[in-house]
């Protein structure tokens, strides 16, 4: 089964894809992920992605397609789970394109649903290691002694830039303006399921599971 998970900033999409992979064996596509791999190995689509990225413009839809073409075309047969993209219908519909030209399907886009008053506090308590990108959270998901990096003992652990309250408003309200319609977008194709994402994460990914199994 290939599904897209979306929802607002801090919705959890990463933790319950991380889930995904580590008991369905399902192939993770973050978008962020593919920026920082292309970027670090120095890739054509990781050069021209930089260069948006350092004059501080958003990278176009092309190259992140071009991006997301290139791993679903090394599949080979695995499922897979979209993480970060698409973040609006325009991309969606892209995604639609790519996905025919390729010969492969998205059967569920499930929505995680969380009030906009838990989204601020997982945000603003959300830490990130600098060296790996292990993520953390002061009252959910502590480090365990404190100070190192439990993936890789590192000890530049720091808050993003748009993980701080003056940051969250904004991160809110755009996703709000471009990326909730995609809920509108996959109802209409009788794609959308939508899962409560508050209280444990076991228990969430408990309902992810009875919705991929209805």
């Amino acid at each position: 089964m290939n599904i897209l998970l979306f929802g607002p900033p801090g919705a959890g999409k990463g933790t319950q894809s991380a889930f995904l992979v580590e008991r369905h064996g399902m192939k993770h596509i973050s978008t962020g992920d593919l920026f920082r791999v292309a970027i670090k190995n120095n890739t054509p689509l990781g050069q021209e992605a930089k260069n948006y990225m350092d004059k501080g413009k958003l990278v176009p839809d092309s190259v992140t397609i071009n991006m997301v073409a290139e791993v679903l075309q090394s599949l080979k047969g695995a499922s897979f789970v979209l993480d970060g993209f698409p973040r609006n219908v325009a991309q969606g519909e892209a995604l639609e394109a790519l996905l025919d030209r390729v010969n492969l399907n998205l059967d569920k886009a499930i929505f995680i649903e969380v009030p906009i008053n838990e989204l601020t506090e997982r945000l603003s308590g959300r830490r990130v290691c600098r060296n790996c990108g292990a993520v953390y959270h002061i009252a959910t998901k502590p480090l365990k002694n404190g100070k190192n990096c439990d993936s890789c003992g590192g000890t530049d652990i720091y808050q993003r830039d748009d993980d701080k309250p003056e940051s969250i408003v904004t991160r809110l309200n755009v996703y709000a303006d471009f990326t909730k319609p995609l809920k509108e977008y996959y109802r209409k194709k009788n794609k959308l399921v939508e899962v409560d994402g508050r209280e444990d994460v076991e228990k969430v990914f408990s309902r992810l599971e009875r919705s991929l199994e209805s």
